[in-house]
């Protein structure tokens, strides 16, 4: 992509509507724009990196055996008068009524949905288990919607649901959610601690939230320093593997991490003191193990090997697609911007070129681009005719992980400039030599995708 030809409309001075950095950031760089009172139009940039996100999601569930599929955004009022919850969710529900006067609602979760289509198709135990999930807009009006996409009123989100025939069929979901969604973060350079949480409205007694540390939190944690040394890194996981994925779960969940609301003094105080933190932190997801909460409910049973029929188990997991971009930010960025990881960037790389129209310089980003391009990678070049000073800047704004500088001086001893926006060092290396290194660093972000 050539930034002559892109649309991203730069902000040169701070909206005073933005708070925290992340919703500073994004109107700044070009990623967003309010349509309403928390609710954005993602513009190109913004929406790329969405796409970004929005894939991992989809490769980590997937590669943990669940099901992909889409339900509406707007839900029949009478399954969740069925459950019992219609009354009861609050005014956050955004209830509709159409023209022939039934009422309607435009859902902030999915657990009546999912129950109704399971129930009309599954009836017995051999068709378990099986998890669906989707990745759809939601909206939950809240009172005071602020901080920009962190606590916006519509939002895209990652929810799924798992059916189980027993209880321990459903934990090993539980755990195999857990183990997927601690993948899933460590990809989009994200430390998210698991956290023992409250249930809500959604109910049920086993519950973890994944919380990214954060000044700008809104969540106050208590955690043990230890837990955030865990990293899954390339290990492959067998998720049939039940034995696996609870060791897994054990070892994340053994260290102290617990949220304001089911913090306890007792148990925080034997950890050793060296070790005690508290911070704020993001919530980025969670999951739920509610049991037979909406099957009784609903009438979503199925015959056991015993011949009984039984209401099934059920859990539910949610990930904020859109909410992660600002999560990202907020724990990646610095005076100048954003500081995207690997994982997540726009554009793998970007290319100033410090003298447009020079004839050497031109040809050297050309030949750049298309090097890049063809070593199957995304670079954005930026070919305006205009001042360095103002190219750095852009660069600096939307945060790609890499830069690759040509000018004059550097090409004449054969060299170009390659700078990590992370560290802010550089290194003078042929062209040939940046390309390589780009695409070095770039394979072992896929190959940690796949782990063998």
């Amino acid at each position: 992509m050539r930034l002559s030809r892109y649309f991203m409309p730069v902000l040169k001075e701070t909206p005073a509507e933005a708070q925290i950095a992340s919703h500073r950031l994004m109107l700044r760089a070009g990623m967003i724009k309010q349509a309403g009172a928390g609710i954005y139009s993602w513009l190109p940039l913004g929406f790329k990196v969405l796409r970004k996100i929005e894939t991992i999601v989809h490769d980590e569930q997937q590669r943990a055996g669940h099901i992909p599929m889409l339900m509406p955004t707007v839900q029949s009022a009478e399954l969740w008068r069925e459950s019992g919850r219609y009354d009861d969710y609050g005014k956050e529900m955004l209830r509709i009524t159409d023209r022939h006067g039934r009422d309607m609602l435009y859902g902030p979760t999915n657990e009546e949905l999912i129950t109704d289509i399971f129930r009309s198709h599954v009836s017995s135990y051999r068709d378990l288990p099986l998890t669906l999930y989707h990745i759809q807009w939601k909206f939950r009006d809240e009172v005071r919607p602020r901080f920009g996409v962190m606590r916006g009123r519509e939002f895209y989100m990652k929810d799924g649901y798992n059916f189980d025939v027993d209880r321990d069929s459903a934990i090993h979901a539980y755990n195999r959610h857990m183990v997927s969604y601690l993948r899933s973060y460590e990809r989009m350079g994200l430390k998210a601690i698991p956290m023992r949480a409250a249930s809500g409205p959604i109910g049920g007694d086993d519950t973890h939230e994944f919380l990214v540390l954060a000044e700008t939190g809104e969540s106050e944690v208590f955690y043990d320093a230890a837990i955030t040394d865990l990293e899954l890194g390339t290990r492959a996981v067998d998720y049939d593997d039940r034995a696996q994925c609870e060791a897994i779960v054990r070892k994340w969940t053994a260290p102290y991490a617990r949220t304001d609301e089911t913090h306890d003094e007792a148990l925080f105080a034997q950890v050793p003191e060296a070790q005690r933190r508290s911070s704020r932190g993001i919530e980025v997801g969670q999951i739920f193990y509610f049991g037979t909460k909406y099957s009784e409910a609903m009438g979503a049973t199925v015959t056991n090997d015993e011949g009984q029929v039984v209401p099934v188990h059920m859990g539910s997991h949610g990930i904020g697609v859109s909410r992660l971009l600002g999560a990202i930010i907020e724990a990646s960025h610095d005076e100048k911007g954003i500081i995207w990881p690997e994982g997540v960037t726009p554009f793998d790389v970007g290319i100033v070129n410090l003298r447009q129209g020079d004839g050497d310089c031109d040809a050297a980003c050309e030949a750049l681009y298309g090097g890049l391009r063809a070593a199957g990678l995304d670079p954005l070049y930026d070919d305006r005719d205009e001042r360095a000073g103002a190219k750095f800047a852009s660069m600096d704004l939307i945060g790609l992980p890499w830069r690759i500088t040509v000018g004059p001086r550097g090409l004449k001893n054969g060299v170009v400039e390659l700078t990590s926006r992370r560290s802010g060092e550089s290194e003078e290396v042929s062209a040939e030599a940046a390309i390589a290194r780009i695409a070095e660093i770039y394979g072992q972000v896929r190959a940690a995708a796949m782990p063998s």
